[in-house]
């Protein structure tokens, strides 16, 4: 079995960040940790824009079939491909995340 320096480096900060959670209950994760708040906050804007991408997907569509001049097919079928293609993006990180986190549930202590 081969151990690495940084994994075992980064389990010691997580647990160091526990143990002070456990010594100051007002406190959050976030303040010891801000690499996650940045992180949640990323991972929020990705979703909110393939949200809005699929909303001007579907308006564009719905725009298209009442019989608006200026949607020209090309423009409403591109629209849809790529929040289509943002949509399985997203799914996709989704998946490696949960991956990665069955992973480490599943590693020993």
């Amino acid at each position: 079995m081969e151990i690495k320096a940084q994994s075992l480096y980064q389990e010691m900060q997580a647990m160091a960040s526990g143990a002070k959670l456990d010594i100051m209950p007002n406190t959050t994760q976030a303040d010891f940790n801000p690499s996650s708040k940045n992180f949640s906050e990323m991972l929020g804007q990705a979703i909110n824009t393939v949200n809005d991408m699929q909303l001007e997907a579907k308006d564009m569509q719905v725009a298209f079939e009442m019989g608006d001049k200026t949607m020209s097919l090309a423009d409403v079928m591109l629209a849809k491909e790529k929040s289509g293609i943002a949509f399985e993006a997203t799914v996709q990180v989704r998946n490696k995340v949960m991956e990665a986190y069955k992973q480490i549930m599943n590693m020993p202590v």
